[in-house]
């Protein structure tokens, strides 16, 4: 079972849509037993830093993520669900993510002469050898939406890289916790393989 967590994000369904097309028994739940209880956790989002932080809050949630990731259950951030597992966001002052990996996210710079946010497809420098993009190709495309992003201080959780005026950090890993910048759910085949990459971690 994998558990979706809903704390109001806007992508959820789209997310339970891909799982259960992979044939993956999943739950949208903010009940803190049945996360607890799941085999695998995922943390989607679509909004703002301090709006999605603010609602972690609200249903108690942030002890239970805590949980989840120290019990070593493969956990998965899907876009704003990335940023939150870090430090902070330039999109909020002053207001602290979950704090479960050091780095911070950073708007996109104006003067590059590019549209923020970005929308659309990009590709993927792969590295570090990823467990999500195990028999992914390299240089694969797939979709953003997002105005900021993540630059991480430890190199060696990045497994995915892209350039959108600057080096966006899209995908990490660090023991059971995974994370991507870009949407699995919206990224047609690629996307399908990376989410059910997870689904057999």
């Amino acid at each position: 079972m994998i558990a979706i967590i809903d704390y109001d994000a806007g992508n959820l369904k789209s997310v339970q849509k891909a799982l259960e097309f992979l044939g993956q028994d999943c739950l949208v739940t903010r009940d803190p037993e049945a996360i607890l209880q799941a085999d695998k956790v995922i943390l989607p989002g679509v909004g703002s830093f301090a709006d999605a932080m603010g609602k972690l809050e609200k249903y108690e949630l942030v002890p239970v993520i805590s949980q989840v990731v120290e019990s070593k259950k493969p956990f998965l951030g899907i876009c704003l669900g990335l940023q939150l597992l870090f430090e902070e966001s330039e999109e909020s002052p002053g207001v602290r993510g979950l704090g479960l990996l050091p780095g911070k996210c950073y708007r996109f710079p104006e003067d590059k002469g590019l549209k923020v946010p970005q929308i659309g497809w990009n590709s993927l420098e792969l590295q570090n050898n990823g467990r999500l993009f195990r028999n992914i190709p390299k240089d694969s495309y797939v979709y953003f939406v997002h105005s900021y992003y993540l630059s991480s201080p430890d190199e060696s959780i990045v497994k995915a890289c892209c350039d959108y005026g600057v080096r966006v950090h899209a995908s990490i890993e660090k023991d059971n916790l995974f994370a991507c910048q870009f949407h699995p759910e919206k990224s047609g085949k690629t996307g399908l393989a990376i989410l059910n990459n997870f689904a057999e971690l």
